[in-house]
């Protein structure tokens, strides 16, 4: 494991792209979202604890979960921090100091390729997968429960409302538009096991999908995309969501021109990792929920 869960809390930044990009989103789950950072400080937040000797005590305890390798902790964070590096690592270097001023991507342009729906509706059910398989390693649940995490969708809150929310609007509604549920199905109705394999993306994660073979990883992506569209196509009907509507929220700090919506897409999927600050977030909490529980 790179670095102990309480540095990775402390590091997480205040202010970069991933974080306005969410702030944005916020009209999307008004008040959910609130971009907690610092080990202790989290411990306070979710705790209500004051006890500087109480606080330690949970901190420790939330260490020691974490980097005990038998629980899923260690794996949870991997799979949020791969998922969003394959596509964030130009964006990163590329955007670092740009923070502060209206950010124009057409600068950009020349070295982003837009993802063609098929590779675009693969992220976004890979994104799913990674939710899902996460969700099963923090609670300690068969990785293969499809039907635990459905129903654990409805109680979602806080960061993990706001990743479905950032998955919903960022890997869905921009770079497919707003029958994004139909094209992603039928990709994944048409994708060969061979087309899974030479994804990167899936190369870099195959090992903790359940299946014993691509074909039938391919099968588990299916049916857990098949599964959470209902929660998908409610959650944009409920909000009334479209795509026109982010673009406009998100003019407000990037510049780009209209007929570059795909081009967008492709910018903030290389320009944030929400997915990893977020799922950082998420672990957090659980740890720490946990650690008390356990005192």
């Amino acid at each position: 494991m790179s670095k102990p869960i309480y540095e990775l809390v402390n590091e997480l930044p205040t202010d970069n792209m991933t974080v306005k990009v969410l702030r944005t989103l916020d009209f999307v789950v008004p008040g959910e979202w609130d971009n907690l950072i610092g080990f202790e400080n989290t411990i306070r937040k979710v705790t209500g604890e004051t006890d500087e000797e109480m606080i330690q005590q949970i901190g420790d305890r939330a260490v020691h979960l974490f980097n005990d390798k038998s629980q899923g902790y260690q794996r949870a964070l991997w799979l949020y921090q791969t998922v969003d590096r394959s596509d964030s690592a130009l964006g990163a270097a590329a955007l670092a100091n740009k923070i502060g001023e209206k950010v124009s991507f057409l600068g950009f342009l020349n070295n982003i390729t837009p993802n063609p729906d098929k590779a675009q509706s693969i992220d976004l059910s890979l994104k799913l997968v990674v939710e899902l398989v996460a969700f099963c390693q923090i609670n300690g649940i068969p990785g293969d429960s499809i039907g635990d995490f459905v129903a654990s969708l409805g109680e979602y809150s806080g960061e993990s409302l706001m990743r479905m929310a950032a998955l919903v609007c960022l890997d869905g509604l921009i770079p497919l538009g707003p029958d994004f549920i139909l094209k992603v199905q039928s990709s994944l109705n048409n994708l060969s096991p061979k087309e899974l394999d030479n994804n990167g993306t899936f190369g870099n994660i195959k090992k903790l999908i359940p299946g014993n073979n691509t074909s039938s990883q391919l099968d588990f992506i299916g049916n857990s995309f098949d599964s959470v569209k209902g929660w998908m196509s409610g959650f944009v009907a409920e909000r009334d969501l479209t795509p026109q509507q982010l673009f406009k929220k998100l003019g407000s700090f990037i510049e780009y021109s209209e007929d570059k919506l795909d081009y967008l897409a492709a910018f903030l999927d290389m320009a944030t990792n929400y997915y990893e600050h977020t799922g950082t977030q998420t672990l957090a909490r659980r740890l720490i929920e946990r650690a008390v529980a356990e005192i």
